[in-house]
């Protein structure tokens, strides 16, 4: 078997969808061996078990076993009044409880716990900017509305939170990303340099693909290339199943609702993704038909999903040339 080659990777938030991501990079896992993670929402579950160690055969394993249809967990066995009573007094109709404890069991198979667990080695060739605070193998998004800002965690836990990131928890961090608002409950972060605590939503709703993190920013020519997964198609359009379970009639009010929300989701990353240098390292996963959050999906769905990663990242490879590479930030201005 011939050796694998070294890239980063980015994968998008996209719910249910994930499914995708994680056929994608089974794919991708034949030829690479990804250096450092970045992951929004469902990109940040597939993500963390990528920059753990998981092995494709691993990774295939563990997504099979993993109970979509509790990702939903009622805090009351009643259906309907159990949301109802969650959204209103809890600002989301699920607590999210399942999708973290299955995270930080996974990560256990792998002995990590917290982001300590994922600190990279010293490396004197890499980008400064990468070092420290940024020095770890895995990074999520997640969103603080209270700011007004996005996070990129553990990178801003020292920062803005007077946290120190080795201690933090990596399932945590993967449930503050995951946090779509109103079906999952926010979770809440307090800083110690100020006393506040922030509300923390999902990532998607301000960097929902954020390519640009692991861009070098020293002018020294990558060592190797960023790929990126999306499972939502770039505006115009955007995705019209991101909040299926809620329906929004077009030309209505709720209809520029649900235009603002794939904005929001889709569009703030979408000038930087438009870079020809960007776009040619980005496999587009079309997963049309299926919804965020259709977490009852049956067994035949989910693997379609699957498979249409698998074919996607197949067809990119195919096409790929090993001495593309993203510019640096100095040289693009």
């Amino acid at each position: 078997m011939s050796q694998l080659l070294d890239a980063d990777l980015v994968l998008q938030g996209g719910g249910v969808k994930g499914l995708a991501l994680a056929g994608a990079i089974v794919e991708l896992m034949k030829t690479y061996r990804f250096r450092r993670v970045a992951g929004t929402s469902a990109g940040a579950i597939v993500g963390a078990l990528v920059a753990a160690g998981f092995t494709r055969e691993e990774l295939q394993v563990a997504i099979d076993e993993l109970r979509y249809d509790k990702v939903p967990d009622r805090r009351l066995p009643v259906p309907i009044v159990s949301e109802t009573v969650s959204l209103f007094g809890f600002e989301g109709m699920y607590p999210g409880r399942y999708i973290h404890d299955w995270v930080a069991a996974q990560l256990a198979k792998k002995d990590v716990v917290t982001f300590r667990d994922l600190r990279l080695h010293a490396d004197d060739q890499a980008d400064p900017a990468l070092s420290g605070d940024r020095g770890y193998s895995f990074v999520v998004t997640a969103t603080d509305v209270t700011r007004g800002l996005s996070l990129r965690l553990p990178w801003d836990y020292r920062r803005l939170f007077g946290r120190d990131p080795d201690e933090m928890s990596v399932a945590d961090a993967v449930r503050m990303s995951m946090s779509i608002p109103f079906f999952f409950e926010p979770q809440r972060l307090r800083s110690t340099l100020s006393d506040q605590t922030s509300i923390i939503v999902d990532g998607g709703v301000l960097a929902n693909f954020p390519m640009q993190l692991f861009d070098r920013t020293d002018g020294v020519a990558p060592r190797w290339p960023t790929f990126g997964v999306g499972t939502i198609p770039d505006l115009p359009g955007g995705d019209s199943t991101l909040v299926p379970w809620l329906p929004m009639p077009r030309g209505s009010l709720f209809g520029l609702a649900e235009a603002i929300v794939a904005t929001a989701v889709v569009g703030n990353d979408q000038t930087y993704l438009d870079l020809p240098e960007v776009a040619k390292r980005l496999m587009r996963i079309d997963t049309a038909g299926f919804g965020v959050v259709d977490f009852g999906i049956d067994r035949s769905r989910r693997q379609q999903l699957v498979d249409r990663g698998t074919a996607a990242a197949a067809q990119f490879l195919e096409g790929w040339h090993g001495d593309d590479r993203i510019p640096s930030a100095n040289e693009r201005t």
